[in-house]
């Protein structure tokens, strides 16, 4: 009964996704499961690009990195944040493919992770935080999206978090990340085009203003009290 239950799960996958899952090769990474449905998102994000990118895109860099670790075996015992912040300390033959591969890695499980429908308003440490590094939250949306415009090509906009809990706006190109220079990530959007363009064509600024009708302030507050506990990994 348990294998037909699986065999009828998997057969309810769309198609691209159970032949990504198919060629899956073992490691220590592995593709976390969306905390929604693929149309929670909608009408801001919609259940196509979701599908696409959380089923192909993300699953396509959690096997490269598993594939580039593979010989690699003290490098595939470090956790992502580690082995990000390590990259100059890795083996060169495998070294762009961690960086490529490992920083999207790490990027999408952020950034599934920070949406939601319904995501709220920021409150309590993490709302007057905002107040005093950006002036309130309208002018973090403003300086947010400014600097999401101006990414050439692909890359991410990210506000980071310090030790002392100070806010940043960083961007980034390609699938990097500040977890590369022993950063944290509060929070960040994804401006490669396959991130949008399925609903959004090339208007990213369409995108990046209505990105924030998904943000999960609840969960960016629980990540903003973790990076002061010291806790926030990816």
């Amino acid at each position: 009964m348990q294998r037909r239950a699986v065999l009828v799960g998997l057969a309810s996958l769309p198609v691209f996704a159970r032949q990504v899952r198919a060629q899956a090769p073992s490691g220590p990474h592995s593709l976390p499961p969306l905390p929604y449905p693929t149309n929670a998102l909608e009408p801001h994000i919609d259940q196509r690009t979701m599908e696409i990118h959380h089923g192909r895109h993300h699953q396509a860099y959690v096997n490269n990195l598993n594939a580039a670790l593979k010989d690699h075996g003290e490098a595939a015992k470090l956790p992502l944040h580690e082995l990000l912040a390590k990259l100059g300390e890795l083996p060169e033959g495998i070294r762009t493919a961690v960086r490529n591969n490992g920083g999207g890695h790490a990027n999408h499980t952020m950034f599934w992770e920070v949406m939601g429908p319904g995501g709220g308003q920021p409150a309590g440490a993490l709302k007057d935080a905002i107040d005093r590094d950006f002036g309130g939250l309208d002018k973090l949306q403003e300086q947010f999206n400014a600097a999401g415009l101006r990414v050439f090509g692909s890359g991410w906009v990210f506000v980071t978090v310090d030790a002392a809990g100070k806010l940043a706006i960083v961007t980034r190109p390609n699938q990097d990340t500040p977890l590369m220079e022993g950063g944290r990530v509060l929070f960040g959007n994804d401006v490669w085009e396959h991130a949008y363009y399925l609903l959004y064509q090339n208007r990213r600024g369409d995108y990046l203003k209505a990105w924030w009708n998904v943000v999960n302030w609840q969960k960016v507050g629980e990540r903003y009290a973790a990076a002061q506990a010291g806790k926030l990994t990816i």
